[in-house]
């Protein structure tokens, strides 16, 4: 007859044989519910990491152009792994395409079209916003954003010279809109051609830009806000004109 302590042996480890996949697999479970509350917590939100990579890219595209921008840079900048970047943007060129449309219309929109809806005095309003220009060596060493990328690619790409046509289209509108309802309300000139003067207004700025850009002199630019407030001066009525 066996000894009772064989027998005990011989139950304990055909107890441990039935138990041992138990408990791997719970172990494995276990393990696996941490990476995976792991990679939770440490995903990034799939609208912050495209923001990111707008603005990495906006800054890298006004700092080298957009021909020249390095999408290694763009990626330290934002933080994010290449991966990140194909999984927003099929390649460089819809990334480009995406910063006109998202970032530097926006951009154009907010400073130039907002401040002028419902405004009492819209010549009060541009010179306001002419005279907010930064003229820090570095800003007026970049030049305009908008204009920097109209000039490098509207000849060589429709999809850009289509998209940069739509912010300047978006700054005009509003430009001109806003004066003629300052002339309705006799607060500009109603001689003045609203579309014609809003033209001049965008290529007089612009050009100042590009002046100033050119020869890395902040008081060209400085003289363009000088220049340009005049003129938005002179758009008043007499009486106005006056007064002012």
């Amino acid at each position: 007859m066996p000894s009772p302590v064989f027998l005990f042996d011989q139950e304990a480890t055909r107890s441990a044989r039935h138990l041992l996949p138990q408990t791997c697999i719970l172990a494995g479970m276990s393990a696996a519910g941490k990476r995976s509350r792991g990679k939770r917590a440490t995903s990034r939100n799939p609208a912050r990491t495209r923001e990111r990579l707008l603005q990495a890219a906006f800054q890298e595209i006004h700092r080298s152009g957009f021909r020249s921008a390095d999408l290694d840079t763009i990626l330290a900048k934002a933080g994010v792994t290449k991966g990140a970047l194909y999984y927003h943007f099929d390649n460089k060129e819809a990334l480009g395409y995406a910063v006109v449309d998202e970032v530097i219309a926006r951009k154009v929109h907010v400073k130039w079209v907002l401040p002028l809806r419902n405004a009492k005095s819209p010549l009060d309003v541009l010179i306001r916003i002419i005279q907010s220009e930064s003229v820090k060596k570095e800003d007026v060493q970049r030049g305009c954003y908008l204009l920097n990328l109209s000039q490098e690619m509207s000849g060589l790409d429709e999809g850009f010279r289509r998209r940069t046509a739509s912010v300047y289209k978006d700054w005009h509108d509003g430009v001109a809109e806003a004066l003629r309802e300052g002339q309705k309300r006799r607060v500009v000139r109603s001689d003045i051609n609203a579309n014609e003067t809003a033209t001049f207004l965008l290529a007089a700025w612009e050009g100042y830009a590009v002046l100033s850009k050119n020869s890395q002199d902040v008081r060209m630019l400085r003289t363009g806000q000088k220049s340009v407030t005049h003129h938005l001066e002179s758009l008043r009525p007499a009486r106005a004109a006056s007064r002012s």
